[in-house]
């Protein structure tokens, strides 16, 4: 049977600032810019169309677009956008998205990469708790982006507990 989801296309951000946010992903991730949908410059982009097929808040301009893609894994999305009520990120506490993790082999490097184009780490990273994700180098760190989205950074060289119970795994880029 041919399943009907394969995986995880991309993800979508909404960012105050597209300009500075690609420049962030480039630098924190090496992500590159596959193409702009909207550009700032656009002026025949049927905001009235995007309230609706976006569910925005009516009033709610779409400045930009732009796909992003990293080395492995799913693309980023990025949405610049300007309306009456906006509202920061949400926390790990809040339904709906909270994060997104991308994988490391280098936890350390890629946290470094991470602080130096301007994010926040939150702390050193640490040991996978779960127990059934503990392992021998098995590590994760959670940071923010300059607009307050949360990324965790995860290396999982070890084999997890996990795997003894269950032919299934996790991806792995």
């Amino acid at each position: 049977m041919q399943q009907s989801v394969r995986g995880i296309d991309h993800i979508g951000i909404t960012v105050p600032n597209i300009e500075e946010a690609t420049r962030f992903l480039t630098e924190a991730l090496g992500a590159e810019l596959i193409y702009q949908s909207v550009s700032p410059q656009d002026k025949d982009l049927d905001n009235d169309a995007q309230q609706k097929t976006l569910r925005l808040v009516p009033g709610t301009v779409v400045k930009a677009v732009s796909m992003l893609k990293l080395q492995h894994g799913p693309g980023i999305e990025l949405f610049e956008m300007q309306g009456p009520s906006q509202r920061g990120p949400l926390r790990a506490n809040d339904f709906g998205l909270q994060h997104f993790a991308v994988y490391a082999d280098d936890i350390d490097a890629a946290l470094q990469r991470f602080a130096d184009a301007g994010g926040e780490v939150f702390t050193a990273p640490q040991p996978l708790g779960f127990a059934t994700e503990k392992g021998e180098g098995n590590c994760f760190c959670y940071g923010s982006t300059p607009w307050g989205s949360i990324v965790e950074f995860i290396s999982r060289p070890s084999p997890m507990p996990y795997e003894h119970e269950t032919p299934l795994r996790r991806w792995t880029p």
